[in-house]
C-alpha cells in the first residue's frame, strides 16, 4: 500500500498513538469549541488512565501573555463526567471537563493543567508526551534509529503551557473556491528559453526557476487553475528547499527577488492567488543563528534550538536529519522571528498565504499566536497546514489555521480509484462522514498526490482510466481541489519512493510531445465544470 511520509503508515504505529494519546495525563488541546468567539465559553477536555489514580485535577489561566501558574492564576477544578473501558488500552479511561469562562475579542488564554494523585504526586498534562513517543516509534520504522531502540519518557516535567485565541476571524471566502496547482519549482520549467541542467539525478539542481513559472502562466491560466502553491523559494542549500539557510533572501538560482515579484504580478494579472511553501518548525543547519547557538552557549540563540548529547547529532533535528535543526518555537523569540518572517513576505512580495510544511511539528500553540498576527497583516490570506495526521487531531488545528491539507481523503481517493481496495459506495459513505466531523469554514483541500508520495499515475499503473475516474471525483468534492504539477499531462514516475526515496516522484515536467493532450483536455473540462456548478450554486 501507500509510502505516505507520516507517523501513521501502519497499523503498528496507529496502535502506539492510540495507546501513548489515553496513557497519564492527557488533554492535547481539546477544547469545546475549538474556534471560539468572545460569546464562548470553553470547555477543556482531560483523559487519564488508571496506572496513576487521580484525585483532583485543576487548570489555571491567564489573559495577559503571562505564564499561568498554579496557585497564582484563575483556576478552575476539572470534573468526572465518565468512565469508559477501553480495550486497545486495556483499563479503564476517566474523562474530565473544566469550564474557562467567556473572554474578550482578541484575547489570548493562556492555562496550564495539573493532577494530583492519590499519593499526593503532582502530574502535569500532557505526560506522557504523546508526540515524543510516537516520534521515537516513527523514526525506527523509518530507520532513523535502531529497530532496539527502547523510549524512555522523561521525568515529571515543569507544566506544559497551552494557548487558544479568541476571534472572530474567518477563513478568505476565495479559498472555498480555489483551485490549486502544486509546483515543485527546480522541477517545472528552466525559464527564459534555458534548458534543464539534467535530469538524470534527481537527488541534484535539474535547472526549475521561478522564471520558468513566469514563462508558463499562460498555460496555468488556461489549464483553469486560480491559485498556485509554490515550494520553498527562500534561500536553501537543497533542490527541495525545505532547508531555508536564510528567510530574508529568495534562492538566487530560482531567480531571486525580481523572479518572484514577476510570477506574483504575472499571476494576479491572471486572477491567480499564489501560496508560498514556509517551513516554520526546522531551518538548514547553515542559518547563521543556529551556527551561533551551536558555537556558544551563552549566544542568545542557544534555546531557540534543542541540545543534548541524547539526540544523535547532538540537537534535536527533523527525522533526525542533521542538516534540518529543529526550532525550539515556544521561545517568544525564536516564535516572534519567526511569524515576522512571514509578515515581511506577505508585505515585500503580497503573495495571497501560505502553504505551512509540517504545521503539527510546530504545533497548536504557535498557530494560535501565528494566525492572528498574520492576519492583521493581510486579512484576506489563506493558510493551509501540512498535517499528516487521524481526523481527530487535525480537527485541533480548526481555529488556529484556515485549514488543512486532507491527508484522510487523500487515502480514501488512493485506496477507492487507484488500489481499488474500496468500493465507491464504501468511499462516498466515507466523504459524508467524513464531511460532518469538521465544523464550519476549515478549509480542507483535497489531492491525488504530492511530492512526497508516490504518484498516483505510478500506483494505478499509469492507466489514464482509473486517475480519470479520480479526478472526476475530486473534481465534484466541496474540497478545493490540488493538482500535482504534471499529473494533467501524465507525467510518469519510473521507481516506487517506497523502495528508492522520495525523489522519485518529483520528476521534471514535460513540455514536448511527451505530453498526454487527451489528459490534459480533460482535466481542463472537469475543471471547468467544477467552476460552472460552483458559479450555479
Amino acid at each position: 500500500m501507500d509510502f505516505v511520509f507520516g507517523k501513521l503508515i501502519n497499523d503498528e504505529l496507529k496502535l502506539t498513538y492510540h495507546r501513548a494519546s489515553r496513557n497519564g495525563v492527557q488533554h492535547l488541546h481539546r477544547i469545546t469549541p475549538a474556534d471560539p468567539t468572545p460569546e464562548d465559553d470553553v470547555t477543556a477536555h482531560v483523559v487519564t488512565s488508571g496506572d496513576v489514580r487521580i484525585q483532583r485535577l485543576s487548570l489555571c489561566y491567564t489573559t495577559d501573555g503571562s505564564v499561568p501558574l498554579v496557585g497564582s492564576a484563575c483556576a478552575v477544578d476539572f470534573e468526572l463526567v465518565s468512565t469508559e473501558w477501553d480495550t486497545l488500552v486495556w483499563d479503564y479511561l476517566c474523562h474530565w471537563e473544566a469550564i474557562i469562562p467567556a473572554q474578550p475579542d482578541q484575547c489570548t488564554v493562556n492555562y496550564a493543567i495539573c493532577a494530583w494523585s492519590d499519593q499526593g504526586e503532582e502530574i502535569y498534562a500532557d505526560y506522557p508526551n504523546v508526540e515524543e513517543r510516537l516520534r521515537h516509534a516513527t523514526m525506527r520504522f523509518f530507520g532513523s534509529l535502531p529497530e532496539d531502540s527502547i523510549y524512555e519518557p522523561e521525568e515529571h516535567r515543569a507544566a506544559s503551557v497551552f494557548t487558544y485565541h479568541v476571534d472572530r476571524q474567518v477563513a478568505p471566502e476565495w479559498g472555498q473556491d480555489a483551485i490549486i496547482y502544486q509546483i515543485f519549482l527546480d522541477r517545472f520549467h528552466p525559464g527564459k528559453g534555458r534548458d534543464w541542467l539534467q535530469t538524470g539525478d534527481l537527488s541534484s539542481f535539474c535547472g526549475g526557476t521561478l522564471w520558468g513559472v513566469r514563462d508558463k502562466l499562460d498555460y496555468l491560466a488556461a489549464l483553469g487553475i486560480n491559485c498556485l502553491w509554490l515550494s520553498p523559494t527562500w534561500k536553501s542549500p537543497s533542490c527541495h528547499g525545505y532547508d531555508i539557510s536564510d528567510y530574508t533572501r529568495v534562492e538566487p538560482r530560482l531567480g531571486g527577488e525580481e523572479a518572484l515579484r514577476a510570477v506574483v504580478e504575472g499571476a494576479h494579472d491572471r486572477g491567480i492567488r499564489v501560496l508560498l511553501d514556509l517551513v516554520c518548525n526546522h531551518v538548514s543547519n547553515q542559518l547563521p543563528f543556529f551556527h551561533a547557538a551551536q558555537r556558544d552557549r551563552d549566544s542568545q540563540y542557544r534555546d531557540w534550538f534543542d541540545f543534548d548529547q541524547r539526540y544523535t547529532h547532538g540537537y534535536r533535528c527533523f527525522f533526525n536529519v542533521e542538516t534540518m535543526p529543529e526550532l525550539n518555537l515556544e521561545h517568544p523569540a525564536a516564535r516572534d522571528w519567526m511569524i515576522d518572517n512571514a509578515v515581511r513576505c506577505l508585505s515585500d512580495f503580497d503573495v495571497d498565504g501560505f502553504r505551512l510544511d509540517y504545521a503539527n511539528g510546530a504545533g497548536p500553540n504557535f498557530w494560535s499566536v501565528f494566525r492572528p498576527r498574520v492576519k492583521a497583516a493581510k486579512a484576506d490570506c489563506l493558510l493551509l497546514g501540512e498535517i499528516i495526521d487521524a481526523p481527530d487531531r487535525l480537527r485541533l488545528y480548526q481555529g488556529r489555521l484556515d485549514g488543512c491539507l486532507d491527508f484522510p481523503l487523500n487515502d480514501a481517493l488512493r485506496k477507492t480509484f487507484a488500489w481499488k481496495t474500496w468500493s465507491e459506495a464504501r468511499f462516498y459513505s466515507f466523504v459524508d462522514d467524513h464531511g460532518r466531523y469538521f465544523e464550519g469554514d476549515f478549509i480542507m483541500p483535497s489531492f491525488l498526490d504530492n511530492h512526497d508520495m508516490d504518484r498516483f499515475s505510478f500506483v494505478a499503473k499509469d492507466d489514464v482510466d482509473p486517475l480519470k475516474r479520480a479526478v472526476a471525483a475530486q473534481m465534484r468534492l466541496p474540497n478545493p481541489p490540488i493538482i500535482f504539477y504534471g499529473a494533467e499531462v501524465g507525467l510518469q514516475q519510473a521507481e516506487s519512493t517506497r523502495e528508492i526515496t522520495l525523489d522519485v516522484s518529483r520528476v521534471p515536467m514535460v513540455w514536448d510531445d511527451g505530453q498526454d493532450r487527451d489528459l490534459l483536455a480533460y482535466y481542463r473540462e472537469r475543471i471547468q465544470d467544477r467552476k460552472n456548478r460552483r458559479s450555479w450554486h
